[in-house]
């Protein structure tokens, strides 16, 4: 695989690698993803727009520059603006791999941060030097302005050129709370939605604050996904029930939709209402409500690729990872698409759509 290193969200090459739980894999361009659809099916995207959460500043104890990532924070409301965590690097930017970012000079509960026009506290620094949480100082109408005014799209080193806020923002945006995008709607589009009505799928969205895919230091990586918080709109909710009643599939787009659905189903049914998703989902997982997700391509040992491992069995996705890397898919945020189910993949057989055939492993497409 390599990175995708143009900020594009939809480029009319993209592709998408679909696999379901018996091993049948195809390579298909990532527009067909609504041929894989059936009536009855409803898909779920996370309609939550990214913050410009990269917000350079100075250390002002020890009057070092530093960019503070912010990271999470307890809920929804846009009251809720004045605690964060939040992971600190020292000198750079996001020009140099994360993983080269230096450590930010030694922080203390107490320290003082100077943000642009924003002042905040060190308020407790979370068992790694990179981690703590924040105090903002001011009203939350002016926290939110500062925010906006001093800060950027949290960036890595793959996409050289400085990225805007309309770059990650999906086109089904709406409550500005996600720290990353929630890319995988990326490959959304409102001709895509018409074409799901029109093959008799249903679409509806939750709001989850997608956080940070990376911290630049493998042992706090382990810690990824941080607790994130979601809402579920009554009507998603009532959507979710019905379409399972009726024998329907629920299609995540993107990982965050999977953690928030499965934690508040967690008791039984998904019903309306905000939570904190706090688990790790993985190979010991077991998934109530989610039957497939249309994702980024994401490496072995990153929290994604590990959110997979519910889906489909470690055999399978080893051949998955082989042929992404044989057929030079793109990762990251602009890249290519995989589409994995927990079911059987069917077509009718007149809608043959284009498959590369060294790549049709497994089943046969009509079966």
């Amino acid at each position: 695989m390599m990175a995708a290193s143009e900020a594009v969200q939809r480029p009319p090459h993209a592709r998408l690698m679909v696999v379901d739980a018996t091993g049948w894999i195809s390579d298909q361009p990532r527009s067909a993803f609504v041929t894989f659809l059936r009536r009855g099916d409803l898909v779920v995207a996370n309609d939550a727009a990214t913050l410009p959460a990269s917000l350079p500043g100075v250390h002002l104890p020890s009057g070092s520059p530093i960019e503070v990532r912010l990271a999470g924070r307890g809920s929804l409301s846009p009251d809720d603006v004045r605690d964060f965590s939040a992971i600190i690097f020292g000198t750079g930017d996001f020009r140099t791999p994360t993983e080269d970012r230096p450590m930010p000079p030694p922080l203390s509960p107490g320290d003082k941060l100077a943000l642009g026009p924003l002042s905040a506290t060190v308020r407790r620094v979370l068992d790694h030097p990179r981690l703590v949480s924040l105090d903002f100082e001011g009203a939350s109408d002016a926290i939110w302005a500062g925010i906006a005014r001093h800060g950027r799209p949290i960036q890595y080193a793959h996409v050289p050129a400085p990225l805007a806020l309309w770059d990650v923002w999906t086109p089904i945006a709406g409550p500005p709370v996600a720290f990353e995008p929630p890319s995988a709607g990326f490959a959304l589009d409102w001709q895509v939605l018409a074409k799901m009505r029109s093959r008799g799928a249903d679409f509806a969205t939750i709001t989850h604050a997608a956080g940070i895919s990376s911290t630049g230091d493998p042992e706090l990586d382990l810690r990824l996904p941080f607790d994130e918080p979601y809402r579920i709109p009554n009507p998603t909710a009532v959507a979710i029930r019905e379409a399972k009643a009726r024998g329907g599939r629920i299609v995540a787009i993107g990982t965050t939709v999977v953690r928030a659905l499965e934690h508040a189903a967690a008791c039984g049914q998904v019903y309306a209402g905000e939570g904190v998703a706090t688990e790790r989902i993985g190979a010991g997982s077991r998934l109530r409500v989610v039957d497939a997700i249309l994702s980024g391509t994401h490496e072995p040992g990153t929290s994604h690729y590990e959110l997979l491992r519910a889906f489909l069995d470690d055999s399978v996705l080893r051949r998955v990872t082989a042929e992404l890397e044989a057929h030079r898919y793109r990762t990251h945020e602009f890249g290519d698409s995989v589409l994995v189910t927990r079911f059987p993949t069917r077509l009718p057989r007149e809608e043959k759509i284009w498959q590369t055939p060294e790549l049709a492993i497994g089943k046969p497409l009509f079966a």
